[in-house]
């Protein structure tokens, strides 16, 4: 089998340890992007509303990602190969194009703030653009940070916070984040072969390291008064260790992001070689981190692209496979024969131009019901209204 391959997986191949999946999950959780996403609350909450948000948002988003890990096992295909029975070949090209250019952003993030934590090091802040292209090429900086953290006095962690963010929306950047995982859903839990075990598994990988690293986040943007990653990481007492210990959690999510968006490319232009897909990916990312820092500076507004984009998506996807008639709860051999239509350029998916006019028009609907329901906060509303519109024009 090649490194990046977009062909299902035979089902007596699919083998792989629930376990196994749990701790690729946690590996690629347990990175500095979730501590920023902690970080970023820190300054609008006091610490208790703040860690009550984590929780909701943690569990929430990682319910909807381990909702469609099941697909994997049952399919044996991508995740963007998946998305074509709802959305049509050419409309989960779209969402394949998404994952692709979301995972450059992603590389950039870490690479910014690994550089910043290895600046404070050495070479000071003009040195960070170095840092970042020598780092664009794990559990240890959890525990020292876990260690430092609870060593901070109390008064630290008990100023009030200063607003700028109302509850829900700030429900919508932690479940955001969660989110972001949700065009792998089925990626790795193709190679398993129980479907509970590998909701199970995506679920706890996700939800235990947010749950974890959100929080330390949270505490350490408050001991620096600053989300700065550098910064925090001083305040807390780190220092050369958690920037070398860091670095390294940043290098093993980007192995992650690039397989991601190399099975995505592969999946627009299946004839690419391997090392062109996964070496672009890798140069254009560590690139973006060279350019601009300012990806920490939108951090917020990021996550919230990420789930106007990704929620619609995972509604769209649990409406065509668990809502309705079940006509994927079939005979294994049955399943293999529609999974073979997914591949077909002029099969059922290519129909109405490869788009499936049901997916995009609810998948639509879902994105402007996010941008709507600011007010209130706009995950549930979105995912409601994508699985309901979906479900409407299925029936037609």
């Amino acid at each position: 089998m090649q490194a990046v391959d977009i062909g299902p997986i035979p089902r007596a191949d699919r083998t792989q340890p629930a376990f196994d999946l749990f701790l690729i999950f946690v590996g690629a959780n347990i990175v500095a992007t979730t501590m920023q996403v902690g970080a970023s609350l820190a300054s609008a909450f006091d610490l208790r509303v703040t860690l009550t948000l984590v929780g909701v948002g943690s569990v929430a988003g990682a319910a909807l990602v381990g909702a469609l890990a099941p697909l994997g096992p049952r399919l044996g295909v991508p995740s963007v190969i998946a998305a074509r029975a709802a959305l049509g070949i050419r409309g989960a090209a779209a969402v394949a194009l998404g994952l692709y250019l979301s995972n450059f952003a992603w590389i950039a993030v870490n690479n910014v703030i690994a550089a910043s934590a290895c600046a404070r090091v050495a070479g000071g802040p003009g040195s960070e653009r170095y840092w970042a292209v020598g780092l664009g090429l794990l559990v240890g900086v959890g525990l020292l940070l876990t260690v430092a953290c609870l060593r901070l006095p109390a008064e630290t962690l008990q100023a009030p916070g200063t607003g700028g963010l109302s509850w829900m929306r700030a429900l919508d950047v932690v479940i955001g984040y969660q989110v972001s995982w949700i065009l792998m859903f089925a990626d790795y839990s193709r190679f398993s072969a129980s479907e509970r075990r590998s909701a199970l598994a995506v679920f706890l990988g996700l939800a235990l390291t947010s749950l974890w690293f959100m929080p330390l986040g949270a505490v350490a943007a408050r001991a620096a008064g600053s989300s700065d990653p550098g910064a925090m990481l001083s305040a807390v007492g780190l220092g050369s260790w958690g920037a070398v210990l860091l670095a390294v959690a940043t290098l093993t999510t980007n192995f992650v992001n690039i397989y991601l968006s190399s099975l995505a490319w592969k999946s627009l232009f299946p004839a690419t070689g391997d090392q062109t897909s996964v070496w672009s990916i890798g140069l254009i990312g560590s690139a973006l981190g060279v350019l601009s820092t300012a990806w920490l500076d939108r951090y917020v507004e990021f996550m919230l692209v990420l789930g106007n984009i990704l929620v619609p998506v995972g509604g769209v996807m649990l409406a065509h496979y668990f809502v309705g008639p079940a006509r994927w709860q079939m005979a294994p051999e049955r399943i293999e024969t529609e999974v073979a239509r997914l591949y077909e350029p002029s099969g059922p998916y290519a129909k109405h131009r490869g788009f499936s006019i049901a997916g995009v028009v609810a998948w639509t609907a879902g994105a402007i019901v996010y941008h709507v329901s600011e007010a209130i906060g706009g995950t549930l509303p979105a995912l409601g209204a994508t699985i309901v519109v979906y479900v409407s024009l299925r029936r037609r």
